[in-house]
C-alpha cells in the first residue's frame, strides 16, 4: 500500500497523520482544536521540511490560538463581524464568543473539538474525515444547529485536498461563510518569497478592516511579485475564469512552489503577512469579512441543505 494513516501523541497534542509511504510526505492534523492543519511535511534533500507554521506545543497553542488562529477551520463565519452583531430574517443577533467585547472574529469552531468519523488509505490516497456537530444552544448569537464535516485527503505529488461539507440541521434557513486559515513557511523570510494570484478586484476596507462596500480593480499580483516590504491583510476577488492554480507562493532560494486550487465555492482569497514576516497566511474563503452584514459571498442554506467547499494545495520541489 502506497499511503498510510497513523495516530500519535507529540508536544501535548493528539495527532492523526496522513502519509505518502513512497515519498515520505506527511500531513498532520489536530482534531481537538478546530481540525487544525498542524503540518505538511515534504522531503527536500533527504530532510523533512514542514511548510505549515503551527504551534510548537500545547502551551503555545493555548497562549496564542485566539490571536493567530493558525491553520484552523473557520466556521460558520470567517474574519470579522462588525461589533459582533448582525440581523438575519428580521432578528438581531449578537455573537457571544468574542476575543474582546464586540470583537467577533474567525467563527465559532476555531478551538472546537472535532471527532474522527472515517479514515482510509490505499494505493491512491489517504483520507480522514472529522466532524463537529454545532448545537443550537452553543452560542446565543448563532442559534442554528449545523454539522461541519472536514475531510483531508493526501494524494501523490504532494497534493492535499481540504473539503468541508456544511449541513443545516436547524428548521430554518441559516447564514453560512466558510474558510481555512493556514500559515505557510518554507523557512525563507517572506521578504524573499514571490506571490502570484489571479485576482480581478480588491475588497476595500475601512480602518477596522471591515469592507466599505466598494470593490476596486486590482491585478497587482497577477504576474507575480516579490513580497519584500509588502504589507497585506486584504481580501481579493479571484478571477475564477483563469486557469488553475489561482495562487502560488514561490521560494526562488529553495525552488519551492506552493500552489492553490480553490473550488468555485471559494471565490475570495485573503492574504495576511504577520509582523514577524516569517510566514504568510493564504486563506480560501467563501465570502468577504462581515459577510453576515454586507452579504458579499454569504451562503444561505435551507433546512436540511448541504454545501461543499473545497480547495487543493500542491507542493513542488
Amino acid at each position: 500500500m502506497k499511503f498510510g494513516i497513523h495516530s500519535f501523541k507529540e508536544a501535548g497534542f493528539d495527532i492523526i497523520a496522513l502519509q505518502d509511504l513512497v515519498t515520505g510526505t506527511q500531513v498532520e492534523i489536530i482534531p481537538a482544536y478546530g481540525a487544525l492543519l498542524h503540518a505538511f511535511k515534504v522531503k527536500r534533500q533527504q530532510e523533512s521540511l514542514n511548510l505549515i507554521d503551527s504551534y510548537k506545543d500545547l502551551s503555545d497553542l493555548e497562549a496564542n490560538l485566539r490571536s493567530s488562529f493558525k491553520s484552523v477551520k473557520l466556521s460558520p463565519y470567517a474574519c470579522r463581524i462588525k461589533d459582533a452583531q448582525y440581523t438575519w430574517e428580521g432578528t438581531s443577533y449578537s455573537i457571544q464568543k468574542t476575543i474582546a467585547p464586540g470583537n467577533a472574529i474567525h467563527g465559532l469552531l476555531y478551538d472546537a473539538p472535532f471527532t474522527i468519523t472515517t479514515q482510509e488509505a490505499d494505493d491512491q490516497q489517504a483520507t480522514v474525515t472529522l466532524t463537529h456537530h454545532f448545537k443550537q444552544t452553543d452560542d446565543a448569537g448563532y442559534p442554528f444547529a449545523y454539522d461541519c464535516v472536514a475531510t483531508f485527503t493526501l494524494r501523490a505529488d504532494n497534493e492535499l485536498q481540504l473539503s468541508t461539507t456544511i449541513t443545516n440541521r436547524s428548521n430554518n434557513t441559516i447564514p453560512v461563510m466558510d474558510g481555512w486559515h493556514p500559515y505557510f513557511s518554507t523557512g525563507t523570510p517572506v521578504d524573499e518569497l514571490e506571490l502570484t494570484f489571479a485576482s480581478k478586484q480588491i475588497v476595500e476596507f475601512n480602518e477596522k478592516l471591515l469592507p466599505t462596500g466598494n470593490l476596486l480593480p486590482y491585478t497587482e499580483f497577477v504576474g507575480g511579485k516579490l513580497l519584500k516590504g509588502v504589507e497585506l491583510d486584504n481580501s481579493f476577488i479571484l478571477d475564477q475564469t483563469k486557469a488553475q492554480p489561482l495562487a502560488t507562493i514561490h521560494d526562488p532560494k529553495k525552488n519551492i512552489n506552493i500552489t492553490f486550487y480553490p473550488g468555485n465555492n471559494y471565490p475570495i482569497l485573503q492574504i495576511y503577512i504577520p509582523p514577524h514576516r516569517t510566514s504568510i497566511a493564504v486563506e480560501n474563503l467563501s465570502g468577504a469579512p462581515d459577510a453576515f452584514n454586507n452579504g458579499l459571498g454569504l451562503v444561505q442554506l435551507a433546512a436540511g441543505e448541504s454545501r461543499v467547499f473545497d480547495t487543493r494545495i500542491r507542493v513542488s520541489l
